[in-house]
């Protein structure tokens, strides 16, 4: 029973992440609720072994079908692995606590924002030169890698949103840049996790396929439907991890 309540949390978790990030704020609290008495550290490493596989697949199918600025998102891959990486250690001798009550603050701004500029994310237009774009995608891939490494809850939704108000993409566009950065800091998450022996393997295979079909399933949705249907997705989600880390950092 266990092991179809979670890896049924996994493939909802893989559906919402597709689309607009978010999919940790579904299969983190599930397995902190089946497993209470487990270690932390390993609940996040068999979150980041499932979650992992959903974002790549997305970002490969995001990848099929739209047309990704790769002389920008490939170097900003390789800074954002390394950002995770030092979050990641940095958080072995700093708490990150100060960001808990911080967060669903800054979430409510990117909210606020977003609802404000209704034609925000609407229509794809990059604002700087191929040279700006890369800085600009390795700037946002080294500071919110960093912020996943060290934290982590609503990072897919930071992409997105970075993308569409700084880089000028739509939001069909900003996700599909996200998963690829996504999935970067994931595997520099999951490289760590597995290396403090943080991973239950024998629960990958069932997480990881469960949430590969969920995230196929949120891509073809949001392919299908496009900008609006994402910046919807979008509006909802961060409302639902404002709730979620208002309650975590004021009311637990």
């Amino acid at each position: 029973m266990e092991i179809f309540l979670v890896s049924l949390a996994s493939l909802f978790a893989g559906f919402v992440d597709s689309i607009v990030g978010g999919g940790g704020l579904i299969l983190t609290p599930t397995l902190f609720a089946i497993f209470p008495t487990t270690h932390p550290a390993t609940l996040f490493g068999v979150n980041k072994s499932a979650s992992i596989w959903g974002t790549a697949a997305a970002a490969a199918q995001y990848a099929q079908r739209v047309q990704m600025p790769w002389h920008a998102l490939l170097p900003a891959v390789a800074v954002c692995f390394a950002g995770a990486m030092a979050g990641a250690w940095t958080v072995t001798v700093i708490s990150p606590e100060f960001l808990r009550k911080a967060l669903p603050l800054i979430l409510l701004l990117v909210l606020g924002y977003t609802l404000m500029r209704k034609d925000l994310g609407r229509h794809h237009t990059p604002r700087f030169t191929a040279r700006g774009e890369m800085l600009a995608a390795c700037t946002l891939g080294l500071l919110i890698g960093f912020y996943d490494g060290f934290f982590g809850p609503g990072t897919g939704s930071f992409f997105v949103f970075l993308f569409v108000r700084w880089l000028g993409y739509d939001f069909l566009h900003a996700s599909a840049s996200a998963k690829l950065l996504n999935t970067a800091s994931n595997l520099a998450a999951l490289i760590l996790f597995s290396l403090k022996g943080h991973i239950w393997w024998h629960y990958v295979l069932p997480l990881a396929a469960a949430n590969v079909i969920g995230s196929l399933l949120g891509t073809r949705l949001a392919l299908k439907h496009g900008s609006g249907f994402v910046r919807v997705a979008f509006i909802v989600v961060v409302s639902a991890l404002i709730l979620k880390t208002s309650y975590d950092a004021w009311l637990r």
